[in-house]
């Protein structure tokens, strides 16, 4: 089984292989379609903007497909970055820019205040029928590190430590990352609603 996933994000694409693939799932994404499609990310929640991206892209194509949106909220910042995590720092989508702008609102906010969460929100969609979008959420609790640790991973993973594991999420392997991540969960919740059917 061939699934889209609404996406042209190369680490996003990773995360989704490494989950459904022991379901037999082989995931495409939007960079592996013969036409540029994008869709603008105009809701104010991630679910909003999932829903936008899922049905959009499932029209336009006639297939199945899952969106996630996704986004780094920290208690500190009144939730910020938020649905705004791709672009806080600018349209550019600069993860390192992202990172420096978290890093420098954060600068002087003691450790126990640093609390955080990544959030995902997945959506599926079927061509043309918008009440059978389905919602999965997951979470991923941590704090902001003062400084970027690790080389895996991408967008926020450098900062984002997981006390659990004492370690950052971008010092952690695929398998690791999918086993406690926010998009991990939430796949898993899609897994088993899919072996359910």
């Amino acid at each position: 089984m061939q699934v889209l996933i609404a996406t042209n994000n190369k680490g996003k694409k990773k995360d989704f292989e490494a989950l459904l693939a022991p379901l037999g799932i082989d995931v495409l994404t939007l960079a592996d379609m013969d036409e540029p499609f994008d869709v603008e990310e105009t809701g104010t929640t991630f679910e909003a903007n999932a829903r936008l991206k899922a049905e959009a892209t499932a029209n336009h194509y006639g297939t199945i497909v899952i969106a996630d949106d996704s986004g780094l909220v920290i208690d500190a910042l009144n939730g910020e970055p938020g649905v705004y995590s791709a672009r806080y720092a600018g349209e550019a989508k600069d993860d390192e820019a992202n990172i420096d702008l978290v890093l420098e609102r954060l600068q002087g906010v003691p450790e126990e205040e640093r609390t955080a969460r990544f959030v995902a929100t997945l959506a599926v969609a079927y061509p043309n029928e918008p009440e059978r979008t389905t919602f999965y959420v997951g979470t991923c609790e941590g704090r902001i590190l003062e400084e970027r640790r690790g080389t895996n991973g991408f967008g926020y993973d450098p900062i984002f430590f997981v006390p659990s594991l004492d370690r950052s999420m971008a010092e952690l392997t695929l398998e690791e990352k999918g086993a406690i991540s926010h998009r991990g969960a939430a796949i898993r919740q899609l897994a088993e609603a899919w072996n359910a059917r």
